[in-house]
């Protein structure tokens, strides 16, 4: 077979996740299925009442289980373990030098399915994939990747490296089994850096937000008579990186597919009087003792107001939340923020 860095970024590549066994990660997927199916016509007949009644959607029924990232959460109550955090190799203490090095965890394992055939979200297959960038660029992934957030301005983000003394860096919780909060148990993230090895703040996630969305859009912008940068990343790479894959799904939203990396929105609207769905793109992210969300919302963009240069980029709402707790869903609660934020803009 033939993977590409393609069907990695989009996790289709095969690879596994951390639950070894295909035969209870087949189990995993019908159950959700099942659960979708049977919640879906209560689900359209709430959002139908709501919308007689000018309520806006609160996604307050969630069937399907919720991927923080590279977790899927069950629920978010007090107590109740996610089965994802019961897989011993979230819970890996050796240090690899190099994430050339971590490969062989899981490069002598089969594959789950024929490369392109399915989607499988893959911590995994994001290592392989920094260590394609390692080999590339001829330098260490970890250096890699910090030299692109200092030229972003964000300086906060750094290697969960537990030898070194990261100022402000926050203690992270797990429920036990009696539902008391207790401190996560120690982890070394050298594995999966590409996945999960990463520290970052609220400012600097909002940063990188904005450079995304600034790139996005700049080549919206041609008449600025040359006072517009250009963006980190060329306006078709975003798009392109924003644009649903087939085959994919996405468990945290359900009215998304995956892209490369992200999880997409598209604009849509059926017909008249129908909910009309925004473009936004956003990811989860999960460790041992945090969680956390990027959703970037598009401003539609008026091409009159682009013509005469009154506005700039980036234009439209970013919400980054992070939560020191294990296994919390929060990408309904970044929209709805989102969504209030935009909503307001427009009401000004």
């Amino acid at each position: 077979v033939t993977i590409t860095t393609r069907l990695l970024v989009s996790h289709l590549s095969g690879i596994r996740h951390y639950e070894k066994d295909i035969t209870k990660v087949k189990e995993e997927k019908e159950k959700a299925n099942r659960a979708s199916k049977l919640i879906k016509p209560y689900q359209d007949k709430e959002q139908k009442e709501k919308e007689d009644k000018g309520i806006e959607k609160t996604d307050s029924v969630k069937p399907r289980k919720e991927h923080e990232g590279e977790v899927k959460s069950r629920n978010s109550k007090p107590g109740r373990r996610d089965k994802e955090f019961e897989q011993e190799e979230y819970y890996l203490k050796e240090k690899f030098e190099s994430v050339i090095e971590s490969l062989k965890i899981f490069k002598n394992d089969p594959l789950f399915f024929k490369p392109g055939s399915q989607f499988l979200y893959s911590t995994y297959g994001f290592t392989l994939l920094s260590a394609v960038v390692e080999r590339v660029s001829g330098q260490k992934f970890t250096d890699y990747m910090l030299k692109m957030f200092r030229d972003l301005d964000m300086l906060s983000t750094v290697l969960d490296d537990n030898e070194a003394m990261i100022y402000n860096r926050a203690r992270c919780y797990v429920y036990n089994k009696k539902g008391r909060l207790v401190n996560a148990p120690y982890v070394d993230n050298s594995y999966k850096w590409a996945g999960g090895g990463f520290l970052s703040s609220v400012g600097d996630l909002l940063k990188f937000g904005n450079a995304l969305l600034y790139s996005y859009q700049a080549g919206q912008f041609k008449n600025t008579n040359g006072k517009l940068l250009p963006g980190y990343l060329k306006p078709a790479t975003v798009a392109m990186m924003w644009t649903p894959v087939p085959k994919t799904e996405v468990s945290w939203d359900r009215d998304g597919k995956y892209a490369m990396a992200w999880a997409v929105v598209e604009k849509k609207q059926p017909c008249g009087c129908c909910r009309q769905q925004r473009h936004y793109a956003s990811h989860t992210g999960g460790a041992v003792g945090a969680s956390s969300v990027l959703l970037i919302l598009p401003e539609e963009l008026d091409s009159e107001a682009i013509g005469t240069g009154l506005v700039a980029p980036p234009r439209g709402v970013i919400v980054s939340i992070i939560c020191n707790m294990q296994s919390v869903s929060l990408n309904s609660t970044a929209l709805k923020i989102a969504r209030e934020f935009d909503k307001e803009k427009w009401v000004q």
